[in-house]
């Protein structure tokens, strides 16, 4: 009697192969509930005690990724003990390549992101180059899927050689019309990789300047001192001299003065010494020289360099102005006078004429 019911057919398969089908479906799933229960639970608690973040990313590729395979993988095998028709297994096939090709085309993704991001974090720490490697990471999703997805076509049977062909005709019809795009899209990575600024640096391009904002595919946002949003191509970018701010360790000042012609020989040896006593007597710089150069047109003009020991313009004017009022308190107290603009007439008389 059991044998009998054993032995019927449904759809070329006995009761007995579906009942073998089943039991290796089953049992492929108690393996793999016990991977998850048991090693993986033992494998999340030991690294929960480790330092490093690459143990967690591999564990949850794993439960995330790989898990949802293995249950493919189960059912493929127990299927492969059925006996189905061409048209069956065909369909079965195209469903399995399927959703293996979209897993593994998730896991190489997150493995490029994770590479790219630890890389970036442990090269500058800094959370600027997250936003920066969004758009590199959407860039590799398309090209990964893309990749994939012709992969897969080209194993299902489909002829993808022509696809490819009229994709590569019409790629470069597409590449001659969108010069500017891709050469914006080149220079993205250019930025990206050799870095002449970052997100937060104060540049100045010909006679723009302000704060990166953001650094994108095809533009680049730069917020300037009035306030507005500046939006340069990233070829304009490259193609510019930029001058960038906030890698300046130190800030040269070069500034000058003036005071009028009757200062004494006495007063004017003496200026270069009070300059410099008031530079060294301000924090965060450091005096280079001063000296009396030029007779203006209506002035005796020294010239002060001196450095800033910080990239903050903030504190450079600060610093400046501190000098300004030292340097005026130092010149009162000796009678030094600061020259401005000044004509002097000489009037001649004629000499008089005697009477006849």
């Amino acid at each position: 009697m059991l044998s009998d019911i054993l032995s019927k057919t449904f759809f070329q398969n006995t009761v007995q192969d579906y009942l073998v089908f089943l039991l290796i479906f089953l049992i492929g799933l108690l393996i793999i509930k016990i991977i998850r229960s048991v090693i993986l639970y033992k494998l999340n608690k030991w690294a929960e005690r480790t330092a490093t973040t690459l143990d967690d990313f591999l564990l949850r590729i794993f439960e995330k990724k790989l898990i949802p395979v293995l249950y493919l993988l189960v059912f493929y095998l127990a299927l492969k003990t059925l006996t189905l028709t061409e048209a069956t297994q065909k369909a079965f096939l195209y469903i399995v390549a399927s959703i293996a090709t979209f897993y593994g085309i998730r896991l190489l993704i997150d493995l490029i992101n994770y590479s790219l991001e630890r890389y970036w974090i442990r090269k500058t720490k800094e959370e600027a180059k997250k936003q920066s490697i969004k758009g590199l990471s959407t860039l590799i999703k398309i090209i990964v899927w893309t990749v994939g997805i012709v992969f897969l076509l080209d194993n299902l049977g489909f002829k993808i050689s022509t696809v490819v062909a009229g994709l590569g005709i019409g790629g470069i019809a597409v590449a001659l019309a969108a010069q500017t795009i891709l050469g914006d899209l080149f220079n993205y990575f250019v930025i990206f990789f050799d870095k002449p600024f970052e997100v937060g640096d104060f540049i100045i391009i010909d006679n723009h300047l302000g704060t990166v904002e953001h650094i994108g595919i095809k533009t680049t946002r730069i917020r300037s001192l009035g306030g507005e949003q500046l939006i340069f191509s990233n070829t304009d970018l490259t193609n510019s001299r930029i001058r960038n701010y906030k890698r300046m360790q130190r800030r040269r000042v070069v500034f000058k003065i003036g005071v009028i012609y009757q200062t004494t020989l006495e007063q004017l040896k003496e200026i270069p010494g009070i300059i410099r006593r008031v530079i060294e007597s301000i924090p965060d710089t450091v005096f280079d020289r001063a000296h009396f150069f030029s007779y203006g047109d209506f002035s005796l003009d020294f010239e002060i360099v001196y450095y800033v020991l910080s990239n903050d313009y903030n504190k450079y004017m600060d610093i400046q102005q501190e000098i300004n009022f030292k340097i005026k308190e130092e010149f009162e107290k000796r009678g030094i006078e600061f020259a401005y603009p000044t004509q002097t007439l000489y009037i001649e008389r004629a000499p008089e004429t005697g009477s006849a």
